[in-house]
């Protein structure tokens, strides 16, 4: 992987790494069997048609999500699982009005689940993955293990094709989990996220995994070129290359479709274990934010997200 130009190094101060559209965040505020440390949800309607808002106590933390099921669903075909994670300091409310999945969700017959992150005396809303939250206590990685067995019971769900995305810390819990619940997870993708140190250090994946990562150069939060709690994204596509044997490297141009005068570059890792793939898209000048169809960006995150993670299950591409 080549390393960004000189003109193009980023200096940057981590103090939180907030939601979609800016780098600026704001906080807000089925038993499962042989867990006992999931307890007492209750899910009861929005006035949003489709979405559910889930209570819960886990580990004795109150706990809540928002999922979100098309009115089409259709339970004779595989139903996918995608979990949708928020950055620090921001929630799940606000992570699901930015990404726009649910008519992606709607089109392609999977379900979407937003989890609210953890708040402590020493921490904003987040998730347990290291680097600026290794105080952190919580245990999001059991939490979201039991989730997903919440799924399987209540929707029977196609254990094989859950997938993992998230912004910004969000992406750091999206490859956390690719490192630390591997069996459950089939791939991932981040939107300005990275991994941590801790996560890093300590991956121990058991299946090859498609991996996607949307980046920009310009990003002041989590910077391209990493820092002492955030592993440069060359490094982290390295790992990925490494631990799945990829044999080739393709690099296209992204062209400037919004016309501002900036594209960017698609890396693509093919010939892999598994027959899976991993995608890098590194967008010229984009900073910490999440590309939508708003006219501001050259993709759309959740369209490309889609497109790449259907193609795979926990054994590698899905053979039609």
């Amino acid at each position: 992987m080549k390393r960004l130009p000189p003109h193009l190094l980023v200096i940057f101060f981590l103090f939180g790494c907030g939601g979609g559209g800016g780098s600026s965040p704001m906080p807000e505020q089925v038993v499962i069997d042989n867990d006992n440390n999931y307890q007492g949800e209750t899910c009861t309607d929005t006035s949003r048609t489709g979405m559910k808002k889930c209570d819960l106590k886990h580990d004795n933390i109150d706990r809540f999500y928002y999922v979100y099921i098309p009115n089409n669903l259709d339970s004779s075909k595989s139903i996918p699982v995608l979990f949708a994670f928020h950055g620090y300091g921001s929630s799940a409310i606000r992570h699901l009005n930015y990404t726009n999945y649910f008519p992606v969700a709607d089109s392609n017959n999977f379900i979407v689940v937003y989890p609210q992150g953890a708040t402590t005396a020493t921490l904003s809303s987040h998730w347990n993955v290291g680097g600026w939250t290794v105080g952190s206590t919580t245990d999001d990685v059991d939490y979201l293990s039991s989730l997903i067995d919440w799924a399987y019971n209540e929707y029977k769900i196609d254990r094989d094709r859950v997938y993992s995305t998230g912004m910004s810390n969000g992406g750091f819990m999206s490859y956390h989990l690719a490192c630390n619940l591997s069996y459950k997870i089939a791939a991932v993708a981040s939107v300005t996220g990275s991994m941590t140190p801790q996560t890093y250090n300590g991956c121990s994946p058991s299946h090859p995994t498609a991996i996607l990562q949307i980046h920009g150069t310009a990003d002041g939060v989590v910077p391209y070129n990493g820092n002492s709690i955030s592993r440069a994204i060359p490094t982290v596509m390295d790992y990925w290359k490494e631990y799945n044997a990829c044999n080739q490297e393709i690099i296209n141009t992204i062209e400037d479709v919004n016309g501002d005068g900036d594209g960017g570059f698609l890396y693509l890792y093919n010939q892999c274990l598994g027959d899976v793939n991993l995608r890098l898209y590194l967008m010229t000048n984009m900073g910490h934010t999440w590309p939508t169809n708003n006219g501001q960006n050259d993709i759309i995150a959740a369209n490309e997200i889609w497109y790449f993670l259907k193609q795979y299950d926990v054994n590698g591409k899905i053979i039609p």
